[in-house]
């Protein structure tokens, strides 16, 4: 029972601690612009794909 007392007490503490600190507020919301990519060239964009592993048990 001492160690529910303890732990309880140590949750109110925190509580405590966590609860008077004031949740920020922001008056106006930034956000940054996104930075726009120029488009790939189907043919440069195109990826060439190999089979890496051959099967040698014909």
């Amino acid at each position: 029972m001492a160690e529910d007392d303890l732990l309880s007490q140590m949750l109110h503490a925190w509580r405590e601690d966590i609860e008077s600190v004031p949740f920020p507020q922001f008056s106006e919301l930034l956000i940054p612009r996104q930075q726009i990519r120029s488009r790939c060239t189907p043919a440069a964009s195109a990826a060439r794909v190999t089979n890496a592993t051959r099967r040698t048990d014909a």
